[in-house]
């Protein structure tokens, strides 16, 4: 099995040494670099699996890096390490295409599940044909969402979510069950970002009024259709 390649963009020169040596000593293959242009640079030409970005950096901040990157690659995942724990910062770094989001400090295990938890492919059975919701087709191998009009490419994330709310549609999805098998826990910050990316299902749903998702307070989700 080939190793995962991992970006890590981190300025402190110490922590980043931290994380490099443990995630090789984890088999992973890491490309520590230590401002957003070098990491630009970097993710261009070797091609990484993940992306793991300080948000406070010289020259780029991982905030304006992400953004640039998903200009042209919608599917990467993008883990942001920062001392920032406001709603708002977490709120920013989803916003600017984050899939997850670390705070400052924190525990190798940690890290590690969450880049695995990511990483992992959407549990499809052998069958791989697109899931009708509503008038919506839904691909979750090529994380595609269509309909007559349009063609939506969904995020690693988004679209983890979106078939796990397909399995248990019109039943509720419990949200500590898939805060700890998405984010790795369920903590306030991951609880935040799960509401973010219901937020974005629910607008890439939209153009069917008979499909919604509901908050079932203290429980879950639900996915009507």
């Amino acid at each position: 099995m080939s190793k995962i390649k991992v970006l890590l963009a981190e300025d402190e020169a110490s922590l980043g040494m931290i994380v490099k040596e443990s995630l090789e000593t984890r088999n992973f293959t890491v490309f520590h670099t230590k401002n957003g242009e070098e990491a630009f640079e970097v993710y261009r030409k070797e091609k990484p699996d993940i992306l793991v970005l300080d948000v406070m950096m010289p020259k780029k901040d991982g905030f304006t890096l992400a953004k640039e990157i998903r200009l042209n690659d919608k599917k990467i995942p993008i883990i942001f390490l920062t001392a920032k724990s406001q709603t708002s910062d977490v709120l920013e770094g989803f916003n600017n295409g984050g899939n997850d989001y670390l705070k400052k400090p924190f525990s190798m295990e940690e890290l590690i599940v969450r880049i695995k938890s990511l990483l992992n492919r959407i549990e499809t059975k052998t069958n791989v044909d697109a899931i009708k919701i509503g008038n919506y087709s839904f691909n979750s191998t090529k994380q595609t969402l269509e309909n007559s009009l349009e063609i939506q490419q969904l995020t690693h994330r988004e679209a983890q979510l979106l078939f796990h709310l397909f399995e248990k549609k019109n039943e509720i999805l419990d949200r500590t069950f898939i805060l700890n098998k998405l984010w790795g826990n369920d903590d306030f910050f991951n609880a935040r970002s799960m509401d973010v990316f219901i937020s974005k299902l629910r607008k890439k749903l939209k153009k069917d009024t008979n499909i919604q998702i509901i908050n079932i307070r203290g429980f879950g989700y639900k996915l009507i259709c």
